[in-house]
């Protein structure tokens, strides 16, 4: 079995994951490209421990995540700025040019790292056990968190909605 390759091959096969992470904490088209590279070095060093405990999407969520989470932190030590959602962006092709998505989307730029996860985990129909083992959580935290979310970005969009 050919480490190298069967890597390629999976994080070939699921690189929107990847672009979604960073499209949904960047904004700058540059900055997500980083991301990118950067999340697939990490994904790469710690693909040798990767058992299959989980699904191959779930580490590679979690890897994601963790390694965004950091690459902002990181930045803003560094006095970059983290950048808003502009209506410009690419990320909104990716997912739709329909203008209430676009607000949705501009919604969950607001959200804290945290939520901003849950929230891309959430979209990709990933259960609360599922979201639960990626995050550290218990299925009923989730829950309750998604809740709340749900909530905030209600009244987000409401906010932000061309329409009001």
């Amino acid at each position: 079995m050919d480490i190298e390759r069967d890597f390629i091959r999976l994080i070939t096969s699921n690189q929107k994951i990847i672009h979604r992470i960073c499209c949904m904490y960047l904004d700058n088209k540059a900055d997500r490209e980083d991301l990118f590279q950067e999340i697939v070095l990490q994904a790469w060093k710690s693909f040798k421990s990767f058992r299959g405990d989980a699904k191959f999407q779930t580490w590679l969520y979690r890897v994601g995540l963790n390694t965004a989470i950091t690459y902002i932190k990181r930045d803003r030590r560094n006095n970059l700025a983290e950048l808003q959602f502009s209506q410009e962006s690419y990320c909104e092709i990716i997912y739709s040019e329909d203008e209430e998505i676009l607000v949705m989307y501009q919604a969950i730029s607001k959200l804290n790292k945290v939520e901003k996860a849950l929230v891309a985990l959430y979209l990709e129909d990933y259960s609360y056990n599922d979201i639960a083992e990626t995050m550290g959580m218990t299925p009923n935290h989730v829950a309750v968190k998604i809740s709340r979310i749900k909530t905030k970005l209600k009244e987000l969009s409401k906010q932000l909605s061309p329409w009001n």
